[in-house]
């Protein structure tokens, strides 16, 4: 090696790096961080919660990204110091003591914070501070914290057990009005073509092979949200209804998180993350009426940080966030009977 070939190396390795990591069930997006909190790199790649994909897949789909955003913008993956990984699917012990093995088998890094997707979106939201955020992507999730550090959970449940107001959840019910449109058991929607064309199926009465194909899945099914908000936006009634029904869902849930931390009285932000958002007011018209009767002073918000960015900033600061300890199934939910 030549010293002018060293003397770059020595340069390079004189950075520390931070790493985001926010992975869910379609996929993982990450980010990568300097000292002075500037966001040098990003990537994504495919899903990271472990539960639907196992440990390793979930670990490789990270690593993958890490990897192409090391190596689009000429960074070195030794200089990465500290690491947040916030992962749907990681509320036991195990699983995260699992991902953290994976992870440390591929990566040389110092501190790492196993936690969950939901409470990096706090944090992109309140930087600490009391507030909530709503997550509806795939699935949907209510997180919330006061201001002593309480936290308190609503929804999670998954596809089986509920997803209301996420994207699985709406385009579930989306399919629903559609069989009942087709046996004539309910109003035709415009929904029909869209769910046909969407899902490759030759029309309508053929969905069925479509849906129940063994190669489909519930992010597959999820997309199909999308097309849910384009005909609300077009005026379809069902659709507008299968929105609005959907905000309160996802308003429900935060007004359940509200009175388990008693925010009644209080200001503090919602945060909206997730796709199911791009609907706008047909999905937080009804969304924030509820909320409003449980707490008045909250209002809906942007996340001042996106997700694997929120992640980065933990990494660097060690922030406010709560790695669960040995034996919680949970982030000290005030409702920590439940378990996902």
């Amino acid at each position: 090696m030549s010293k002018a070939e060293m003397k770059k190396e020595t340069k390079a390795h004189a950075y520390q790096f931070y790493l985001g990591v926010d992975g869910g069930g379609t996929k993982c997006t990450i980010a990568i961080m300097d000292s002075k909190s500037r966001i040098v790199a990003e990537a994504t790649g495919g899903p990271a919660n472990p539960l639907r994909v196992g440990v390793e897949t979930a670990v490789s789909n990270i690593a993958y990204a890490v990897d192409k955003a090391c190596d689009d913008n000429e960074l070195f993956r030794g200089d990465i110091v500290a690491a947040t990984l916030g992962l749907a699917g990681v509320r036991r012990y195990d699983i995260r003591e699992r991902v953290r093995e994976s992870f440390l088998g591929r990566f040389n890094v110092k501190k790492v914070t196993i936690t969950t997707d939901a409470e990096i979106a706090l944090y992109g939201t309140t930087l600490g501070k009391a507030g909530l955020v709503v997550i509806a992507g795939t699935g949907s999730i209510c997180l919330g914290m006061d201001s002593r550090g309480r936290r308190a959970m609503a929804g999670g449940w998954g596809p089986i057990a509920g997803d209301e107001g996420g994207g699985r959840g709406i385009a579930g019910e989306a399919l629903h009005r559609i069989a009942k449109a087709s046996d004539g058991r309910g109003p035709e929607t415009a929904l029909s073509p869209l769910a046909a064309e969407y899902f490759r199926a030759s029309n309508v009465e053929n969905l069925i092979g479509a849906i129940y194909a063994p190669t489909m899945d519930n992010s597959r099914i999820a997309g199909f949200s999308r097309f849910v908000t384009e005909a609300a936006k077009d005026g379809d009634p069902i659709a507008i209804s299968i929105l609005s029904d959907a905000g309160a869902e996802l308003g429900n849930a935060a007004a359940a998180v509200i009175r388990k931390l008693n925010l009644h009285n209080k200001r503090f932000p919602v945060g909206c993350v997730g796709s199911v958002f791009l609907a706008g007011s047909l999905l937080t018209d009804t969304m924030s009426k509820l909320i409003h009767a449980e707490a008045p002073r909250a209002y809906l918000t942007k996340p001042k940080f996106l997700p694997a960015h929120a992640a980065c900033q933990i990494a660097r600061t060690n922030g406010n966030v709560v790695e669960p300890a040995p034996g919680d199934e949970g982030p000290s939910l005030t409702n920590s009977g439940r378990r996902r």
